[in-house]
């Protein structure tokens, strides 16, 4: 799991290692730019397996052996460097399960550059992905809030890893169980499946597998009912099963649509169920379902109890990477820390500089979030409640005061000089955590269309720090190229 890294971050630590700079001090920020899908908001995920990635980071001896064989050539030393490695350093993170928006520091990791450099890769992959997915699953939550929903996605995800950690990610966002039976496994999420159209091919008649699945599983019957007409086959074959399993004392669960139009064939399903005096069986679809999808079958008036998502939540196919990064904000100098900045020709992408922490700003009054507030780390008015200007860090005459107010600290220090501080929560508390975080915002700002900008702001002293550092490179630049010419 240690060259789960990218070879440039094994070729800086050597060049820090041929230099002596490998315990120059550094601070990094993981964040990303801009919202997934259009969004007004974003999950965030993956803490969970972060925090299990730096409790077991170590070389072992095939790793070294691996990295042996290299262009590079690495002196014979660097290798019983790596082999003392472990993470020493500090890491704040957003708790799973959080509402989360563009260009606030998510994680912050602070340590020696050799260790802090390394870990970039993995830490973005784990984090980007499972934010990506849990920010799909919550918007699939918001337009069926009252419907059960089933992640059917394990067959189309980028690999086993993908499958089962995606599953997680879109559990604690708001999914009801999986399909995938090592993620029900390992994380508690209950599992949930019905029967493939080969059931139904593999025997003489759709009504025979019918039954026979009835007789097999009496107690978990779901019946697939497009293998061959879903209206005038499928759907009255489950109807004389269900009936027959009435006779018994037994109860059909439901029926399956995954093929078709949607809306048209479970509002004449539901029909024919409730005609035949079975209102107790509900209807599941699936077929390519995500938000969107979900959403214009409902405006058609779609009978559909419980939603089976599998492709377009597992890959997040309209909008397929998070885009999050990592970036140095601050270095040691001189024997303490002192802020760092990128500068770009692209404006977003100018860094904002400093240790920093981050705050919601909740209005006592209605306990709603009215901002996120970023200050540098040893700024003490927010934390005093002291009366606050709230302002846009682009438009900065957008402004407003807020004076009654809860100030949440959203990092909360995972790791203290390598060891794990905090205690991770269980899938369930993260879910009932996203659901308090949800309560928290305005619907103006969670809507699915056209929401709201929530405000992300900077602070005072965090805006002129940054606006100080701009200037302070561009006159160097300047400065430069006077000498130049």
């Amino acid at each position: 799991m240690i060259l789960h890294t990218d070879k440039y971050q094994i070729n800086m630590m050597y060049a820090h290692w041929k230099e002596g700079t490998q315990d120059r001090r550094a601070v990094f920020d993981a964040y990303f730019r801009k919202l997934p899908f259009g969004n007004g908001f974003a999950v965030f995920a993956g803490l969970e397996r972060i925090v299990r990635y730096l409790r077991s980071l170590h070389f072992d001896e095939e790793s070294l052996a691996y990295l042996r064989k290299q262009e590079e050539g690495y002196d014979e030393g660097f290798f019983d460097e790596l082999r003392r490695f472990r993470f020493t350093g500090n890491l704040y993170s957003v708790e799973e399960g959080t509402l989360v928006f563009p260009n606030e520091p998510l994680i912050r990791v602070e340590g020696r550059i050799f260790e802090a450099q390394l870990i970039e890769t993995a830490l973005l992959n784990f984090m980007n992905y499972q934010t990506l997915v849990a920010t799909k699953a919550a918007r699939i939550k918001q337009v069926a809030p009252q419907d059960i929903l089933l992640e059917f996605g394990s067959r189309r995800a980028q690999e086993a890893d993908a499958a089962l950690w995606g599953a997680r990610a879109a559990y604690l966002a708001g999914f009801d169980a999986t399909s995938n039976l090592l993620a029900g496994m390992k994380f508690g999420i209950p599992a949930k499946g019905t029967h493939a159209h080969s059931w139904v091919q593999i025997h003489d008649s759709e009504e025979e597998a019918f039954r026979r699945y009835a007789e097999a599983l009496p107690d978990q019957v779901t019946l697939l009912v497009d293998t061959y007409d879903t209206l005038k086959r499928g759907v009255p074959n489950a109807i004389r099963i269900a009936k027959d399993m009435e006779k018994r004392g037994k109860r059909m669960q439901s029926i399956r649509l995954d093929s078709g139009d949607l809306a048209y064939l479970s509002i004449q399903a539901r029909r024919m169920l409730d005609e035949a005096g079975l209102s107790y069986v509900k209807i599941v679809a699936s077929n390519d379902l995500d938000e969107n999808t979900i959403l214009n079958l409902k405006a058609q008036g779609a009978r559909i109890d419980v939603w089976g998502v599998g492709t377009q939540l597992i890959t997040a196919a309209d909008d397929p990477a998070l885009g999050g990064v990592y970036k140095l904000v601050a270095r040691e100098a001189n024997g303490r820390y002192e802020p760092a900045i990128k500068i770009s020709g692209n404006p977003e992408k100018v860094t904002t500089p400093g240790i920093k922490d981050v705050y919601r700003i909740i209005n006592r009054e209605t306990d709603k979030a009215e901002a996120d507030y970023i200050a540098l780390a040893d700024e003490k008015d927010v934390k005093k409640g002291e009366r606050l200007k709230l302002f846009h860090p682009s438009h900065p005459y957008i402004y407003k005061y807020v004076e009654n107010y809860v100030a949440e600290p959203l990092l909360k220090p995972i790791f203290l000089n390598g060891k794990q501080v905090y205690e991770l929560p269980s899938l369930e508390q993260i879910r009932e955590h996203h659901k308090r975080q949800l309560a928290r915002f305005w619907p103006e700002y969670l809507r699915k269309l056209n929401p709201e900008i929530y405000p992300v702001d900077l602070s005072q002293r965090t805006y002129d720090l940054k606006t100080e550092w701009i200037r302070r490179y561009l006159k160097t630049d300047k400065d430069q190229g006077r000498r130049k010419n």
